[in-house]
């Protein structure tokens, strides 16, 4: 049985897709295509594909698979009335409390006001804190 499916072409990151017609047997990245109906870019949407063999493929019984019928109607090929399109079933996100964009809003504590009276007790309280590390000090001696 003949079916109608993606190739992955190109690099990691970037990939690039055929349409061909293969055998279902075949494992997708092997080389071995009955035809080459086209190509597809998902990056910038480009879609190059021939209608006419397309058309005479799906009309020999050549079965799409379901991105491929997404790609096949909006390049305009008139599918035939046994071809299954999968309806878009709507999206759901797990832990949706989890995401960044959920989550309360984390108050910014603004820095106090400095004043005279506090850069006062700031040098006093320095002033203890050195006195008391040198009587450490020299007890250790």
């Amino acid at each position: 049985m003949l079916v109608i499916r993606l190739q992955r072409r190109g690099r990691k990151g970037l990939a690039m897709y055929r349409m061909v017609v293969q055998d279902k047997r075949t494992h997708p990245s092997k080389e071995k295509v009955v035809a080459r109906l086209g190509n597809y870019n998902p990056h910038t949407k480009e879609l190059n594909l021939d209608n006419e063999l397309a058309q005479k493929y799906l009309d020999a019984g050549a079965q799409p698979s379901p991105r491929s019928v997404k790609l096949l109607k909006l390049s305009g090929v008139k599918l035939p009335a046994w071809v299954k399109e999968v309806a878009n079933k709507p999206r759901t996100t797990r832990n949706a409390e989890k995401l960044r964009k959920n989550q309360p809003k984390e108050e910014v504590a603004e820095a106090p006001a400095e004043s005279e009276e506090t850069s006062e007790t700031e040098v006093e309280t320095t002033e203890e804190t050195t006195e008391a590390s040198k009587e450490e000090t020299s007890t250790e001696a």
